[in-house]
């Protein structure tokens, strides 16, 4: 059953421009259409999740999806939102990369169905590779103007700019390869749809126009805006750079607290456009939300959702348990059901000091563990009065000045967490 996929990017906010007669050409049956992907990384990141979303609504909207991964166009270098020229990438890394991107992908399309609209993947390297230069300038080249190429934004933004160093030719024709994409789709695939964000619109239409002059067709074009953060910061951007759909790259936890720590105004627009959930459900939460702000429920709700999908119901889990670490809703047991790259990323920036193992294995006085051996507090006489106040925790269970901390504390092996109060956490590493 088809429905009406132009009214649900609408209401989430995922539309940003669209070709005249797109939505009625979706309407009459099922459709085909693709979104291009940047293979120069083995993982996408949050940004890519917009068009990664785009390809899931077409496909649950009755449409088949096509995700291209750009192994030529990656040799190549897109210049639209770039001020310089990227890397270039060889044959054998790109295909490794395409292989995690599916995989990555196949969170969100499903590739495996039976049905007529199973998701797709399609690399252009693979009809661009035997494409000699001659063939392409008399077959494809000929029929698009310099003019034409010339008007389009993201050339005139490189050349205009003054930061840059110009434009390489091989850049100046990239435009030309993501329209030929189009063509060779629309032709072999029946695609007759591109989609991407709104910086794409120009390399878009001209694939829609190489569809026009040389296949003699229609091609259609949509956009989503480029989202933005509230605060003017760059969305999908953490202190540590790119938030990355691998795990080894940016783990479950730190994947989940970038969700969980959107502004009120932000996690009304991402529930919309990250997640799966209804129109009727989602203004459920935010009506929720608006009687009880302090709660968090759009954010809880949108952190768990983009994390389940990501990553899974056991890390999601597992993001949970160590997000609540912080504010005391946690026992030893889950602390120490954490792997140490977890605990490092709940604890970054606290101190800590090395302490040998042989040490700990004999038992370590717990006022030397606080003064002597960490500097924690500052002296003995500190040590002991905050032992006497009941105010220091090992691994989050209270103790007193008789304790000594051993091999049974650790946690993955390595760490002891010492704490003072509800904020001052101290780590020691066994060595």
């Amino acid at each position: 059953m088809i429905k009406n996929f132009i009214e649900e990017l609408k209401w989430r906010g995922m539309l940003h421009q669209d070709m005249p007669g797109t939505e009625e050409h979706l309407l009459q049956e099922m459709r085909s259409a693709y979104i291009g992907f940047d293979p120069t990384a083995d993982s996408l990141h949050i940004g890519n999740l917009v068009p990664i979303m785009l390809l899931a609504h077409f496909q649950r909207s009755g449409h088949k999806p096509y995700a291209l991964v750009g192994g030529a166009t990656g040799m190549i270098g897109d210049p639209s939102g770039r001020s310089d020229e990227r890397n270039l990438l060889d044959e054998k890394t790109l295909r490794h990369n395409q292989e995690a991107v599916r995989k990555q992908l196949a969170h969100f399309l499903d590739f495996d169905s039976d049905e007529k609209n199973a998701a797709e993947l399609v690399n252009n390297y693979d009809w661009m590779k035997d494409f000699s230069f001659l063939d392409f300038i008399r077959d494809v080249g000929k029929h698009i103007t310099v003019n034409y190429m010339m008007a389009k934004d993201s050339v005139k933004n490189r050349i205009s700019s003054d930061a840059a160093e110009g434009m390489s030719f091989t850049e100046f024709t990239y435009q030309l390869v993501q329209g030929y994409d189009f063509l060779h789709l629309y032709k072999h695939y029946n695609c007759t749809l591109q989609m991407g964000g709104s910086d794409q619109w120009g390399n878009i239409t001209t694939g829609t126009e190489l569809i026009r002059r040389i296949g003699g067709g229609k091609g259609y074009a949509i956009t989503c805006p480029l989202i933005t953060k509230s605060d003017g910061s760059k969305f999908g951007k953490s202190q540590d750079g790119n938030v990355w759909l691998d795990a080894d790259r940016t783990s479950p936890y730190k994947f989940y607290q970038y969700w969980l720590n959107s502004s009120d105004d932000d996690a009304e627009n991402y529930i919309k456009i990250f997640t799966f959930l209804s129109q009727e459900d989602i203004s459920k939460l935010i009506e929720e939300h608006k009687n009880a702000p302090h709660l968090r429920v759009l954010q809880k709700r949108l952190a768990e959702e983009v994390t389940m999908i990501v990553h899974g119901q056991e890390d999601l889990e597992n993001a949970i348990k160590a997000s609540n670490i912080l504010f005391g809703k946690s026992t030893a047991n889950d602390l120490k059901g954490l792997d140490e790259s977890t605990f490092l990323d709940v604890f970054e920036g606290v101190p800590q000091a090395e302490i040998d193992s042989s040490e700990i294995g004999k038992g370590l006085d717990m006022i030397e563990a606080l003064s002597v051996k960490t500097n924690f507090l500052k002296s003995n006489g500190e040590a002991r009065r905050a032992l006497k106040e009941n105010s220091i925790s090992v691994n989050k269970e209270k103790v007193g000045e008789d304790y000594r901390i051993t091999s049974e504390d650790l946690i993955s092996n390595t760490f002891v967490l010492l704490q003072r109060g509800k904020k001052n956490y101290f780590i020691i590493r066994s060595v």
